[in-house]
């Protein structure tokens, strides 16, 4: 049986959906009990508004597994240069920055971003552009917005990769899109010497066609300096955010533009 990369990505992704579903079951159950037995109106508003809770609570995984598909999907829809279908991921008036090569505003440029950039539509004898990504930490808001933290391992005919992922997304007429990839570089290097020594400290606007709408965001150079993109998460144990990175604690980073 034949089926679509996106058909197998949601398989997998509703497996894992189940499991945590049916980690709710225990407080479904005895609620479905408490409905027969409840006595009074005001037992029957409390049942209610747990029902409530638990309804927006498998919601939101719903939202969870669906928005994960989505930036997986991205990368395999990159291996393999399938722009149109990468295209069709982005919100009309989403963005696009990766490294430093500046910001591309809507989905279009997204489309000749990758097309003109990164070479014709479909795979190619002789082209490897596999994007590995790894650790995704998704956080669904209650306004119809979530955000993705990841990190990607890149193998390409060009060299060796490592960026991180602090993606947007928006749920447009209850479907997830991609509003705001942001990709900057860890470590980028060509295959030759390997990351010590044969090192590309960051792409630039005018690195390779097309140019960028907008100039980059935030000026940094990848390993050997560092740049610390912020978390869009809290600690989990304190409730602290992240604090703001300082640029004399080393690396080269000057600060993102307001």
């Amino acid at each position: 049986m034949n089926i679509s990369l996106r058909q197998y990505m949601q398989a997998i992704w509703k497996k894992s959906l189940l499991v945590k579903v049916l980690s709710l079951s225990s407080f479904l159950f005895p609620l479905s009990s408490a409905v027969v037995l409840a006595q009074s109106p005001a037992e029957l508003r409390a049942l209610e508004a747990e029902l409530d809770s638990l309804s927006a609570r498998i919601e939101k995984l719903e939202d969870q597994s669906e928005v994960e598909i989505l930036q997986r999907t991205y990368g395999y829809y990159v291996d393999k240069s399938l722009w149109y279908s990468l295209h069709d991921l982005w919100t009309e008036d989403g963005t696009l920055e990766i490294g430093g090569r500046g910001v591309f505003l809507g989905k279009d440029r997204v489309f000749e971003y990758m097309n003109v950039g990164l070479g014709p539509v479909g795979p190619a004898r002789g082209i490897l552009v596999d994007h590995q990504q790894f650790q995704n930490i998704t956080t669904v808001h209650d306004d119809g917005t979530a955000e993705v933290r990841g990190i990607a391992f890149v193998m390409s005919i060009g060299g060796w990769g490592h960026n991180y992922y602090e993606d947007d997304f928006v749920k447009e007429d209850g479907v997830w899109k991609m509003k705001t990839l942001h990709g900057p570089f860890n470590m980028y290097s060509g295959y030759g010497i390997g990351w010590v020594d044969n090192l590309i400290t960051n792409t630039w606007p005018a690195k390779f066609p097309p140019p960028p709408d907008l100039p980059p965001t935030i000026i940094y150079l990848a390993y050997p300096s560092y740049y610390v993109e912020p978390f869009h998460y809290p600690n989990p144990v304190t409730g602290e955010p992240m604090p703001p990175f300082d640029p004399a604690a080393g690396g080269e980073a000057f600060g993102r533009v307001k």
